[in-house]
Order: C-alpha cells, then sequence, then structure tokens
C-alpha cells in the first residue's frame, strides 16, 4: 500500500506542479522575454508536451485514487478524489485535444498586423476558455490534495 500511495503522491503532485509550473512561471516569464509572434511559438512547442504530462499523470493518479476508494478507508475521502481527478482529467483531455489543435490553427492570427476580426475573435474566445479549462483543472487538483489529506488523516 506504501507502493501504490507514493505513486499516487508523486502522480498527483507533478500534475499539479506542472499546472503551477506552467501557468504562474513559465507562460508570464515567455511572454516577458519574447516578442509574441516568439512567444506564441514558443507557448505552442511547449502546450503538447503540458497537456501530455497531464494525460500520463492525471491518468495514473485517478485509476490509483480508484484503487484506494475500494482498497483503503475512508471511501467518502477517495471516492470524492477521484471524482475531482476523473473531471479534471476530462478537460485535460478536452482541452488538449479539442480546443488546442483548435487554437493551433488559428495561432498565425495573433501575428497579423490586420487580422480577421472573425478568426481574432475565434482565437480569443478558444484562448480565454483554455484559460478557464486549465484553471479549473488547477482547482480540481486542489480540491484532489485536500480529499487525499481528508482521507489520510487519523480521523478521516
Amino acid at each position: 500500500m506504501i507502493l501504490v500511495l507514493s505513486i499516487y503522491l508523486a502522480a498527483l503532485g507533478c500534475w499539479l506542479g506542472g499546472i503551477v509550473f506552467f501557468s504562474f512561471f513559465t507562460a508570464p516569464a515567455v511572454f516577458t522575454v519574447l516578442p509574441r509572434p516568439e512567444a506564441g511559438q514558443l507557448i505552442s512547442t511547449i502546450f503538447p508536451r503540458y497537456y501530455t504530462l497531464g494525460y500520463i499523470v492525471g491518468t495514473i493518479s485517478l485509476l490509483l485514487a480508484i484503487y484506494l476508494t475500494a482498497a483503503r478507508g475512508p471511501r467518502i475521502w477517495w471516492g470524492a478524489t477521484a471524482l475531482a481527478l476523473a473531471i479534471g482529467l476530462g478537460i485535460t483531455f478536452y482541452a488538449g485535444m479539442i480546443i488546442l489543435p483548435r487554437a493551433d490553427a488559428l495561432r498565425t492570427v495573433t501575428e497579423d498586423p490586420n487580422p480577421d476580426p472573425a478568426r481574432k475573435a475565434e482565437f480569443d474566445n478558444l484562448h480565454h476558455m483554455s484559460v478557464i479549462l486549465n484553471g479549473t483543472v488547477l482547482l480540481l487538483n486542489v480540491a484532489a490534495v485536500v480529499g487525499t489529506a481528508g482521507a489520510l488523516t487519523a480521523r478521516g
């Protein structure tokens, strides 16, 4: 059980840490240091890796949370944690497989001095949706940490 719990905690920590590091350190630094077109290209290069990390460690976290729900008490805490992780993983797959390719197809509009207003508006909407979805996954990961803490306390 210690090995399972250790792998679970490492996977959840990687997922949450990746989101925090990318959102609050990497992206802001890139857009501060580089001109907007180059910053957009760099972020577009990082995003597939960012989402792949989420797919892998999110899946590991979810599967192990489901296992811990079945194999260890208290089930209410582990079940709530598994639910938060399942929703977060679903959102991650949606953002990475649906939103990201659509935004990438329109990304050049950000480099055009006179962009087509409809394409610019669509890109802006996709970007806004991506930010909201990633923020939601961040909050769901924090909820999973709280659920894990609740499950691991002596009274939990």
